[in-house]
């Protein structure tokens, strides 16, 4: 079962921050970025994946078109969907075991998961992380109320990632997939990375507010079933500026109605009109 951040709930319009100091709902970096991001992998996901689909169920598929049509359509249709609300379910599940390692809190078992948790501890052990030292948060909410959103940062951590090992504050968010290379991210993490880095406070456990850590480095851990990979990106002041643009286009969206009235001409030309006819 897919569940929200913190404060976090979802409308019509997307997902939404409450702000427990009473102020206007927050939008939330990813529906930002959903909304005014253009994802041009999903198509193409989609097309390949509804095609096996089809593929595997060649048999079925052709008796069914010709007895259930209808039906068969919409099962077609469905593909993509389940496909995404699966991924959507593991990934959750596999943030809400990171949460709980990283706070050495108990968690249920889960076989699914544990291929992910390992890659995390062998991540955590091959940069010699100590989890009480150097874990300086997990699932925080960050919130930027002058620009109107907030979201939820997945870890800060210390790395020795400095020049002559020096330890540094990297800000993380975990990527988690079945099929992609440990390699890969996309452009828009960095959007995600800096709109969090840049906020004007975070959440404490009390629900009051907090300052942002200064935060040196911004990436992106790829958990994978059998690797995993940090790969730094760059959250700073440019991406910064990209994401308030993505930001404006998305409260113009979600502020602008989806019919508008159509204009009639005037009733002596449109008897000119008919006439004409």
């Amino acid at each position: 079962m897919v569940t929200s951040p913190r404060h976090a709930q979802d409308t019509e319009r997307g997902r939404y921050y409450r702000d427990p100091a009473g102020g206007p709902d927050l939008v939330s970096v990813t529906n930002v970025i959903g909304t005014a991001v253009a994802k041009q992998a999903i198509v193409p996901w989609a097309v390949k994946l509804t095609a096996e689909w089809v593929l595997d169920h060649r048999i079925e598929v052709a008796r069914r078109a010709l007895t259930d049509r209808e039906n068969l359509l919409k099962d077609i249709k469905r593909v993509h969907r389940d496909a995404r609300d699966r991924a959507a379910d593991l990934g959750t599940r596999i943030h809400d075991r990171a949460e709980r390692m990283a706070l050495r809190a108990p968690f249920e078992a889960d076989k699914q998961v544990d291929p992910y948790a390992r890659q995390l501890t062998l991540f955590w052990q091959r940069w010699g992380v100590d989890l009480d030292q150097h874990i300086v948060a997990a699932e925080i909410t960050f919130v930027h109320r002058r620009l109107g959103y907030a979201g939820t940062g997945d870890c800060m951590i210390w790395l020795p990632t400095g020049p002559g090992g020096r330890w540094e504050l990297w800000l993380i968010d975990y990527k988690t997939s079945a099929t992609r290379p440990a390699s890969s991210v996309y452009p828009e993490n960095s959007l995600q990375l800096a709109a969090l880095r840049f906020c004007e406070a975070v959440l404490l456990p009390d629900d009051t507010d907090g300052d942002v850590p200064r935060i040196e480095r911004t990436g992106v851990l790829n958990l994978r079933q059998r690797s995993h990979a940090l790969v730094p990106m760059p959250g700073n002041r440019r991406a910064f500026r990209a994401f308030r643009g993505a930001l404006e286009t998305t409260k113009w969206l979600h502020a602008t109605p989806t019919t508008y009235p159509a204009l009639l001409p005037p009733r002596a030309a449109g008897r000119k009109n008919r006439k004409a006819a």
